[in-house]
């Protein structure tokens, strides 16, 4: 997973700033030991083979269950991190960047912007709010939307990058009628597993996601026509799509 970092401000370019990176990239390391799916020995493969009780994982892998079990709920069973077997990786992406960013917020008067695998958590704070660039699902090349972040995250989850590899987990079938969906809210734990959850709804991403409290979307359906959403109210950084 390609990871990148930009920093403006008093810390751009410093010894603090080079320790946060640090920390940014050993907590990453620490997640792909814990949970990782390509891992044989990680605490979630050996979890699923029965291999040690959820007692003796880290405190941490028992907290995304329960981000899993949540977003199965609200997804109507769409997304599940149990179908087949254990795999969190759903939650664990943006659940992992979110928590890694904490050790960049420490920084004083500093925006960042952390991405990994095109998923981003920013803060603005001393500066204009970042742009970020939403891609063409069709043209990956190429944008059709500007989204400014001044805090807050952007997680767009479709078929650009890698193929079919999302289904709707109630019966394990590609979602019809969708090409990308792009969620920017406050948490990029939930931007990220929102993003999954809609496009796993198919033709029923929009409307679902206008029930999202605090969300914003970009739903790109296979036709190449373009839906925006606008969820209940609640004050998030980002404040507008632009085209």
């Amino acid at each position: 997973m390609p990871i990148s970092l930009a920093l403006r401000g008093r810390h751009q370019d410093d010894a603090r700033a080079q320790d946060a990176w640090s920390a940014v990239m050993e907590d990453l390391r620490w997640v792909d030991r814990v949970f990782s799916t390509y891992r044989e020995d990680s605490f979630v493969r050996r979890l699923d083979r029965g291999e040690v009780t959820l007692a003796q994982c880290p405190g941490e892998v028992a907290d995304v269950l329960e981000l899993g079990r949540v977003a199965e709920i609200a997804s109507g069973g769409a997304f599940s991190i149990w179908r087949p077997g254990l795999d969190p990786s759903g939650v664990v992406k943006g659940w992992a960047v979110e928590r890694a960013a904490e050790h960049l917020r420490r920084l004083p008067d500093t925006d960042f912007c952390l991405s990994a695998g095109g998923d981003m958590v920013c803060r603005a704070l001393t500066g204009p709010a970042w742009q970020v660039g939403v891609e063409n699902p069709f043209d990956p090349k190429r944008l059709i939307a500007r989204v400014p972040v001044s805090d807050g995250a952007v997680a767009t989850s479709g078929t650009a990058h890698r193929g079919s590899h999302l289904v709707d987990a109630r019966d394990g079938r590609v979602p019809e009628g969708v090409a990308s969906v792009t969620v920017i809210g406050p948490s990029l734990t939930w931007a990220d597993i929102d993003a999954t959850s809609a496009y796993a709804l198919g033709e029923r991403a929009a409307a679902w996601l206008s029930t999202r409290v605090g969300r914003m979307a970009l739903v790109v359906w296979a036709d190449g026509n373009i839906t925006r959403v606008q969820g209940p109210s609640r004050a998030i950084g980002a404040t507008r799509l632009a085209g």
